[in-house]
């Protein structure tokens, strides 16, 4: 009897203590601190494509998801307005040429001639006149005519006189030509007339868009035969080889971050492949990104941070908007 009593007692002192353990277990389990998952996107850079020149989409050569390097001609405009300016442009040069010679040039042989014969002719005019004036002079010394036919002849030689100069003024502004002033001004409007065919130009060079990067074809906006305004945008390309992660992070957390960190990451969209990770940016989010204190004490109000990372190596087959995930126990 006294045997059994014994093995009852150690039988119950063992399931005491299996009980105790098992109780202490589950409040070990039940009060450690869940795992901190970080959860952050992939992102890479983007670059709109959009022209200068307003216009009717007339050959999109790249469709969405096609790749595309640096040079390759992507859409095609077609804008008869502004080749419509460019004829205009291109006749107000010529004009301005055309000018701008007649001024180096000068004036014809013809106009030169006849400007030569109208000098010639008042010189004429100058010596008719003044021997007229001799003449009435000494009619009016001997006393024979009144002073108002001298004052007459008189006044008909100083008129030939400015007759002749005026001609001879004329004869010379022909031979020598334009003035420098003349000259530069017509410079000018040539190269006014250039500057204007150069910009219409450009407008022109618009009408092919090349691709600025080498990368991927994202986004597509219109259709080809719509209409698309200057800086509308046309589509999206996406360089996959510049790829990074972005997380946001209260400050309270950032105890294990600095710049330059490496740190493990997985990705679920390719099978919780692994990557490593280097922190190269860190920055304070915009005041709506704060978490704010719920508490009147204990507790306080903490700055959202954006943290980017980038692979430390070629991450295959990542791509923007997938998620990435960091155990914060591994950091």
């Amino acid at each position: 009897m006294k045997t059994n009593k014994k093995g009852n007692l150690l039988i119950g002192f063992i399931i005491l203590i299996s009980v105790v353990i098992i109780i202490t277990l589950i409040g070990v389990f039940a009060l450690r601190k869940a795992p901190i998952v970080l959860q952050g996107e992939a992102e890479a850079t983007e670059v709109r494509v959009s022209g200068k020149l307003p216009g009717r989409i007339l050959e999109l050569r790249y469709k969405e998801g096609m790749p595309v390097r640096k040079g390759d001609t992507l859409v095609i405009i077609d804008s008869p307005e502004i080749s419509a300016k460019l004829v205009q442009a291109q006749a107000a040069e010529d004009a301005a040429k055309a000018h701008n010679m007649k001024a180096i040039k000068g004036a014809r042989q013809e106009q030169i001639t006849g400007t030569y014969e109208q000098w010639q002719k008042a010189l004429t005019s100058v010596d008719l006149a003044k021997k007229s004036y001799n003449r009435v002079q000494n009619l009016y010394d001997r006393g024979v005519v009144a002073a108002q036919k001298r004052d007459e002849a008189e006044a008909n030689y100083n008129a030939a006189v400015a007759t002749a100069k005026v001609a001879k003024s004329q004869y010379d502004m022909a031979v020598n030509g334009a003035e420098i002033e003349d000259k530069e001004a017509a410079l000018a409007l040539v190269n006014h007339a250039r500057g204007a065919v150069a910009e219409v130009e450009s407008y022109l060079s618009e009408r092919a868009l090349t691709a600025p990067i080498s990368g991927e074809i994202s986004d597509i906006f219109p259709k080809e035969g719509e209409l698309v305004g200057a800086g509308s945008p046309i589509m999206n390309i996406v360089d996959l080889s510049d790829a990074w992660v972005s997380f946001n992070l209260r400050e309270d957390l950032l105890s294990k971050i600095q710049m330059g960190k490496t740190m493990q990451a997985t990705v679920p969209a390719l099978g919780d492949a692994t990557i490593q990770l280097e922190v190269y940016y860190i920055k304070a989010m915009a005041a709506y990104a704060d978490w704010k204190a719920t508490k009147v004490s204990g507790q306080y109000d903490s700055k959202t941070f954006e943290v980017r990372a980038r692979p430390t190596a070629k991450a295959e087959n990542l791509r923007p908007g997938m998620t990435v995930l960091i155990e914060w126990v591994k950091l």
